[in-house]
């Protein structure tokens, strides 16, 4: 019945996304970039993290971490809105100062980015033929992170990107299909007289950094940032918001729904655990959630190549051409996978995107202490900037 389950929802949601009247909607459209990036397969690699730091207090310690990205994002709608009309007429030569610094740590957080997807691919392509191997991975990883530079040196990263749609689409669909199964498996546990409950929660200080160090899995609220040659500054608040709330019910509905299977996980091992543990709930779901994961970690890994060569482009006023900077993102990327191993990548980029939010924080401080009116909410950002100058500073892979 779990089959049948997931295969329906999957298969609807599927063709929803590609068929239906709301998709070509611009508010779709822009809707979409962020809410993939958020969701991504960042609930599978969060969970078996959280569950073994936190246990029972795992969908608690999730909820914490989205309602830590739903404040970033809020000072980050708050540059859309008031910001960028300031930064165009270019008078407040410091707000343009630590805008363009923050550039500067977007980019490198980017080439992190990349490794990160690629890093978590390796490990979903070995989860899904049962042979997880860490090592392998990496090579894996490398191999992968190699060839987009080549890709992208042959101009050919533009084509690829091009699939983006239908692996969102893939991606999402998988998502709900697994949502709705983990229901139904355990309605049937309810039936059958089991437990649902999750097992004891446990809280240590130690667990703090590793939950910082998560950051990464609910990022990707800031494309929109990025986005105004396509979307009118209203238009992306809302894409913003609407991305953040769905990505966020969906983590807390996994976490909870997962509960009947945190003692299995909390066995597992690796950042794929629940990729392995998923056939306890129906046989189909391991190769379709690697299949899903593989397609969106690809896809994600492109479109940040993409965003982190026009960044790059940007900030050196194109002396770095396109095809010299894709060589720069690969050989960074197996750089930062050769001297790291997954968990530490995951903290790495959680970091980075954490030092990117402090600045556009300070940012958004900066705008509001100089308006009227407004200096509370220039306080609340620069509480802002120290959380995620925290996160930067204490962010930690699980150990």
């Amino acid at each position: 019945m779990t089959s049948i389950a997931f295969a329906v929802t999957a298969l609807i949601t599927f063709g929803l996304l590609l068929g239906a009247p709301f998709a070509r909607a611009p508010l779709w459209r822009a809707t979409v970039t962020p809410l993939a990036s958020i969701i991504g397969s960042g609930f599978l690699v969060s969970a078996p993290l959280l569950v073994r730091e936190f246990g029972g207090y795992a969908a608690p310690a999730m909820a914490l971490l989205i309602l830590t990205a739903w404040l970033i994002g809020w000072a980050i709608r708050y540059n859309i809105r008031v910001v960028e009309p300031e930064l165009a007429k270019g008078h407040d030569k410091l707000l343009l100062s630590v805008e363009e610094l923050s550039h500067l740590v977007l980019a490198f957080a980017y080439f992190i980015s990349v490794a990160y997807y690629l890093s978590l691919l390796g490990n979903f392509l070995l989860a899904s033929a049962g042979r997880p191997d860490e090592a392998l991975a990496r090579l894996i990883a490398i191999a992968l992170v190699a060839g987009l530079g080549i890709l992208g040196w042959s101009g050919g990263a533009h084509r690829v990107a091009g699939l983006e749609r239908f692996a969102t689409a893939l991606n999402l669909a998988v998502i709900a299909g697994f949502l709705v199964a983990l229901a139904v498996f355990g309605g049937l546990r309810l039936s059958a007289g089991q437990g649902v409950l999750p097992p004891a929660g446990h809280l240590d200080i130690g667990s703090l950094p590793v939950l910082l160090g998560l950051l990464i899995v609910v990022q990707g609220f800031e494309t929109t940032r990025f986005t105004g040659a396509d979307f009118a500054a209203p238009m992306r608040i809302k894409a913003m918001r609407i991305a953040q709330i769905v990505s966020g019910l969906v983590y807390v509905t996994f976490f909870l729904l997962l509960s009947p299977l945190y003692p299995d996980l909390a066995k597992g091992s690796g950042v794929a655990a629940v990729i392995t543990i998923s056939g306890l709930v129906a046989p189909i779901l391991p190769l379709s959630l690697a299949l899903a994961a593989m397609g969106s970690q690809m896809s994600a890994s492109v479109a940040d190549s993409l965003g982190n060569v026009g960044l790059i482009r940007e900030i050196t006023h194109g002396k770095v051409d396109a095809r010299h900077a894709y060589v720069l993102v690969a050989l960074i990327g197996i750089g930062v996978l050769i001297a790291t191993d997954v968990t530490q990548v995951i903290a790495l980029a959680s970091r980075a995107f954490a030092l990117f939010y402090a600045l556009q924080a300070l940012v958004a401080f900066e705008a509001a202490r100089k308006r009227p009116g407004e200096a509370a909410k220039a306080l609340a950002f620069l509480g802002l900037a120290l959380v995620s100058a925290i996160v930067f500073l204490f962010g930690a892979p699980a150990g």
